[in-house]
């Protein structure tokens, strides 16, 4: 049997262990303990660092290609928990994640991306999506930063960005004053089971028991050790570089997209840029060609910004699946769960998979969880999605 349902009220020492403390782990915990769960949290690094630190926090459900639309369709859902989820971490925690759902601009600057940003609107606003095509002059007039050969823009309404530094140390604090557990720092992390279930995992320090051991490490979640090969998942590192530029404040007002990359403006006065797609492995140096093909996508954009200075750089690994789709939910070894391979989409989705994960546990799980079987990684499965 898979992972099974669960109690989730506080019993003795039984705990749920999450291996993982990025945004997707500690999101996972905070909802767990809302349901009155005893959950501990291991993190081989620093919580709500790797991916969930390096990431722009960019919530773009439609502007962003998706697999298939019931994927779409769950990352809306998750966006449309984001108002009220911010909401209730800021009461905890005193942390504000500083969301912002003002919508994403796309910016054309030829023909061809003219026509198919036009038919990107035109098949939103079919659905009921909100969405309008822009005239130059009329995209000039939300961005006026926008250099003179824009020829128009497609504004996707209701997405945003909210800033995931923030929104990390938010959950965190969150689900510390509910009684999780997060430790840091812990070094190496192994699953110990049986031959029919997951018992609870091996640290430097000895065993902790567990009833559900959930695997949200990231990009390195086919590494756990310990795991068995009917219950490993493929996923793989995707490097993303990005930079930030200090500019002043609302000189970019929302999240821009131009050809070869993105904008996401932070309340602080850093626009961020980004952000490169790499098969590089673990390796997470920032590089002089990173740098040089974003700036040139961003400067091409936006000549104005040339007269800024560049503030920070940085790279992070995405967690990257064969098919373009996350891993979530049982897996053929009773009581381990795994919740990874979220890829650009994790930042976005950390709503919808804490509700998932927590309503499956508590054996409520909905049919839209199929879809992100980690069983399926053991069928056939098309490449790696770019």
């Amino acid at each position: 049997m898979g992972g099974g349902s669960v109690s989730l009220r506080r019993e003795g020492s039984r705990v749920i262990v999450i291996v993982g403390a990025g945004l997707i782990g500690l999101g996972i915990a905070y909802e767990l303990a809302k349901r009155g769960a005893t959950v501990r949290v291991l993190d081989a690094g620093e919580p709500a660092g790797a991916a969930s630190w390096a990431g722009a926090g960019m919530l773009a459900p439609h502007t962003e290609t998706h697999a298939s639309e019931a994927f779409e369709a769950f990352c809306a859902a998750s966006l449309a928990r984001y108002p009220a989820f911010v909401s209730e971490l800021r009461g905890h925690s005193g942390v504000d994640a500083q969301l912002h759902l003002d919508g994403i601009l796309e910016a054309a600057y030829d023909p061809s991306n003219v026509l198919r940003l036009q038919e990107h609107v035109e098949r939103l606003c079919i659905r009921g999506i909100g969405a309008r095509w822009l005239t130059s002059s009329e995209a000039h007039l939300l961005e006026p930063g926008l250099g003179a050969t824009l020829r128009g823009a497609a504004l996707t309404e209701g997405e945003g960005h909210v800033d995931n530094r923030r929104l990390g140390r938010a959950l965190r604090a969150a689900c510390e004053v509910l009684g999780v557990r997060v430790e840091s720092q812990v070094g190496s992390v192994a699953l110990e089971a049986d031959a029919r279930r997951a018992l609870g995992v091996r640290v430097p320090d000895g065993f902790v028991a567990a009833d559900t051991v959930i695997n949200a490490t990231g990009a390195w979640a086919a590494g756990l050790e310990g795991v068995p090969e009917m219950a490993r998942v493929p996923v793989v590192p995707v490097k993303g570089q990005m930079l930030a530029l200090a500019v002043p404040r609302n000189f970019v007002r929302r999240v821009v997209w131009v050809p070869g990359a993105y904008l996401v403006p932070r309340e602080d006065g850093r626009l961020l840029v980004g952000a490169t797609v790499e098969r590089s492995g673990f390796d997470v140096r920032f590089t002089a060609a990173a740098a040089r093909s974003l700036l040139e996508a961003a400067l091409e954009a936006m000549p104005a910004l040339a007269d800024f200075a560049l503030a920070e750089t940085w790279a992070g690994l995405r967690p990257g699946t064969p098919d373009g789709l996350p891993f979530i939910g049982a897996t053929a070894l009773g009581g381990y769960v795994v919740a990874s391979g979220h890829y650009r989409n994790g930042i976005l989705l950390t709503p919808a998979t804490a509700v998932a994960v927590a309503d499956l546990l508590e054996g409520r799980a909905s049919g839209e969880l199929s879809l992100f079987s980690p069983q399926r990684a053991q069928e056939a499965v098309v490449p790696l999605a770019k």
